[in-house]
């Protein structure tokens, strides 16, 4: 990843990891749904924009007491760590029900689909965990996740 790039996804994860960025992103996930079930593609416009917008509208975060703050920590770290463990396959698992359940809401399926978009917010729940847990292992005593010590 170039030095640039690197700097943008930190001041991205920055903002992201603001606890109204996060449970706000998280809470739009059925919103994913939306054109599928309409069948109006131009919906795709302000959901896509809502999506990429909302990791930059907050402020930096204050600290990282907050779970939801350290969660997107852990995965901003995850990421730059890449390491090939559970959470690479829960993140499959995760996409893979989000991409499933667009077939019930094509088919205006209401229980399916609720249950899918649930289904994936759940384990989107269980990634935070995992991420949080790994954000508290990486981080030196300050709060900043600057030093690899293993997971």
């Amino acid at each position: 990843m170039s030095a640039g790039l690197r700097r943008m996804s930190g001041w991205m994860f920055s903002r992201h990891a603001h606890p109204l960025s996060a449970w706000s992103r998280w809470a739009s996930t059925p919103l994913i749904l939306v054109p599928v079930w309409t069948r109006r593609w131009s919906t795709l416009v302000p959901i896509g924009a809502w999506m990429a917008l909302n990791p930059v509208l907050t402020p930096p975060r204050a600290d990282d007491s907050a779970w939801a703050t350290r969660a997107v920590l852990g995965e901003e770290r995850w990421v730059t760590d890449h390491p090939h463990d559970r959470l690479a396959v829960l993140n499959a698992v995760n996409a893979a029900v989000l991409v499933a359940a667009m077939v019930p809401a094509r088919r205006h399926d209401r229980l399916l689909t609720i249950l899918g978009a649930a289904t994936s917010m759940v384990l989107t729940l269980v990634s935070w965990h995992l991420y949080a847990g790994y954000y508290d292992q990486h981080r030196e005593p300050m709060g900043r996740a600057d030093t690899l010590t293993g997971w």
